[in-house]
């Protein structure tokens, strides 16, 4: 669990236009946006890049952290299904 604290992954939406850094824990780390999408008529869409990029870094610590687990737990006899984390 201490290396999940130490893992940082980016999530990039808009053909990285938007970039979102999350911690393993999940934690917003930072945000970069590209200056071109500071107009004030693509607000709505600067939101949707964000949820976005928000969104795919989300998945991508899910997916580490899930891959770190298979590591520790290799060999461990789970009943069929049973996924770590519970």
């Amino acid at each position: 669990q201490e290396n999940l604290g130490n893992l940082e992954v980016e999530g990039r939406s808009g053909g990285g236009l938007v970039t979102v850094t999350l911690t393993g824990k999940g934690a917003l780390k930072g945000l970069k946006i590209d200056p071109s999408l500071f107009k004030e008529d693509d607000v709505e869409v600067l939101e949707d890049l964000i949820v976005a990029a928000h969104a795919d870094a989300k998945a991508k610590v899910e997916s580490e952290m899930q891959a770190k687990m298979s590591e520790m737990t290799a060999g461990l006899p789970l009943p069929p299904g049973m996924k770590f984390p519970f």
